[in-house]
């Protein structure tokens, strides 16, 4: 999968829940909805945990800066 935008994903995800849960899908296609909404999960989960550390890492060099300007 080509890199997905964080909102993109979700509201791909939001779409395949939809539409399994109105019952819309049939047998054949509910494992291939299934594949690719595990695939946007670690998408999503992957950005989510990227995000965490680059806002970490932000705050630690904002600490690092303070601390020593004081």
């Amino acid at each position: 999968m080509s890199e997905v935008k964080y909102n993109k994903a979700i509201k791909r995800l939001e779409e395949i829940i939809e539409k399994i849960e109105s019952e819309e899908i049939d047998v054949d296609e509910l494992s291939q909805k299934v594949s690719e909404a595990v695939t946007l999960i670690k998408t999503c989960k992957a950005k989510i945990e990227k995000a965490e550390l680059e806002v970490k890492q932000v705050v630690e060099d904002f600490t690092n800066l303070s601390t020593k300007e004081n």
